[in-house]
């Protein structure tokens, strides 16, 4: 006997599933990071742990999305052969409908960060469509759905190799782990897929980053074959490197390895491995014919105890009154509270930027002994001056950070994760910094805002420049003028002590 699904019941649950996944951390995430900030000793790592934490509360209670980056959506159907559709569409509009009305949503709106035409004009869709969709047919009469929302900044950590069959994949993980920096937000989870082919391993690891976090349970139990004895061995070894929260070094990088695997060619053994982040956004629902599915809101309850607030020894910075000599003075590791005008930019931006400059045309605002935020925030709703807003990846920004700092005024920058070596020797050389804010903890630094108005590119969206007012901001310094790296220095600290004094990496 078929069952029949009617076309607005999968696309409201699409809509309702994202909307609720936007603002609801997984249970089982929370939790595990919560685990991880009662062991970690790194103060910077147990810092950022806890922004994120109180972000994801915050977020629970005000229903607004964890990261400004509110991805691109990944949705994974399970079509039952049985099941018949009612509806004059097909499924991938369906599940756009969905996607469309999710992110066009007037109480909570969620940023459109999907662009058609990645090649040339790089142009918004204007509602996240489309979402990138994999279906399966299977025996039964009904249809089971896992949607997720993949931030920019994790996917762009995606690694793949085809190794020959007698290559170690431990030794691949641990090799390429490093070189993903922090730009992913851990601690999160690592999604590893091997066999099959290329573009099956790359799906494999998508898909295991769906499965529940269950390595505290694993190790507590022991493993049962050899691929679980692989996931705890890859657990305990990738913590072991030292790289930590936000990439500031501390003994939690990943929460839980998931490994999926697939028959494949006698001649290969393909691999891909794929981060999750600080903002881990999935859910999982079952249509049956019913009507819609219905997602049970969490227990406030369920979240750890834990509230971030600014450390007494954080020093306050008046942006309005800022110099290139109190800028100098700043050391790597301090945390400062950042209030008065900050511009922002980011990509889009700065190239502008760049070409305004060539042409020697003149800026639309002044960059002169600024800071400039690196951000695409979130379109505010009721009462709020911007909506969650956290920082990019400010290594997308570091072949622009030589020409901004020597021809801008421009004298420090605010982002997320590492600044590559070409962006460590402008600063260097132009005795400028480079401040970190936590990603995911978009919604946390939002309330730090006071007042928002652009102050050029208006056409640019998201990645127009932004004057934003600022109160007590908290941020770390991350690259100080003499080139000092806090991402270079705080893993290479971490990972000694972790070797030196055995520290424990494993899950509580």
């Amino acid at each position: 006997m078929s069952t029949t699904i009617k076309m607005e019941d999968l696309v409201q649950s699409i809509a309702d599933a994202l909307q609720y996944i936007s603002y609801y951390h997984p249970k089982d995430y929370i939790q595990a990071l919560g685990r991880a900030y009662e062991r970690e000793q790194s103060p910077a790592a147990k810092d950022a742990i806890a922004q994120i934490l109180t972000n994801s509360r915050l977020c629970a209670e005000g229903h607004r999305p964890i990261c400004q980056d509110t991805g691109i959506v990944n949705a994974f159907l399970k079509v039952g052969m049985e099941v018949r559709w009612e509806s004059g569409a097909n499924l991938a509009d369906m599940v756009n409908e969905g996607v469309r009305r999710a992110y066009n949503h007037p109480d909570n709106k969620l940023r459109a960060s999907v662009l058609a035409d990645p090649m040339f004009t790089r142009k918004s869709t204007g509602d996240n469509t489309p979402a990138v969709i994999n279906v399966e047919l299977v025996p039964g009469d009904k249809v089971e759905v896992t949607v997720a929302a993949k931030g920019g900044g994790s996917e762009a950590k995606s690694k793949f190799a085809m190794l020959n069959p007698s290559d170690s994949i431990i030794d691949w993980v641990l090799k390429t782990v490093p070189t993903m920096g922090a730009g992913w937000c851990p601690p999160g989870m690592l999604g590893i897929g091997v066999g099959g082919t290329a573009e099956k391993a790359m799906l494999m690891a998508k898909e295991s980053l769906m499965d529940p976090l269950d390595m505290s349970d694993l190790k507590a139990r022991g493993p049962k074959n050899k691929l679980e004895e692989m996931r705890i061995e890859l657990y305990d070894k990738v913590n072991a490197l030292g790289i930590g929260a936000q990439g500031l070094g501390g003994l939690s990088t990943v929460l839980d390895v998931k490994i999926m695997d697939y028959p494949t060619h006698a001649a290969n053994k393909p691999i891909a491995m794929i981060p999750n982040c600080a903002a881990t956004r999935h859910a999982h629902f079952v249509l049956d014919g019913s009507g819609p599915a219905v997602l049970k809101p969490p227990s406030l309850e369920d979240w750890p105890k834990v509230t971030w607030s600014a450390s007494a020894s954080a020093t306050r910075v008046n942006l309005d009154k800022l110099t290139p000599a109190e800028v100098a003075s700043w050391k790597p590791g301090q945390t400062l509270l950042l209030s008065g005008k900050l511009l922002t930019g980011r990509d889009a931006a700065h190239k502008r930027i760049q070409d305004m400059l060539e042409k020697g045309e003149k800026l639309p605002t002044d960059f002169t002994n600024r800071l400039i935020y690196y951000v695409g925030p979130v379109d505010p709703v009721r009462n709020e001056v911007v909506g969650p807003a956290g920082p990019t990846t400010s290594t997308r920004m570091d072949k622009f950070t030589e020409m901004m700092l020597a021809k801008t005024g421009l004298i420090g920058m605010v982002g997320k994760a590492e600044r590559g070596p070409v962006a460590i020797e402008a600063i260097r050389k132009h005795k400028a910094a480079y401040l970190m804010a936590v990603g995911g903890a978009a919604y946390l630094v939002a309330k730090a805002i006071r007042k928002s108005r652009v102050v050029g590119f208006a056409d640019l969206g998201m990645e127009a420049i932004y004057e934003f007012e600022v109160e007590d901001m908290p941020v770390t310094v991350a690259v100080d003028s003499n080139g000092t790296s806090v991402h270079n220095t705080g893993p290479a600290e971490w990972e000694k002590k972790i070797r030196e004094f055995k520290l424990p990496v494993y899950a509580a």
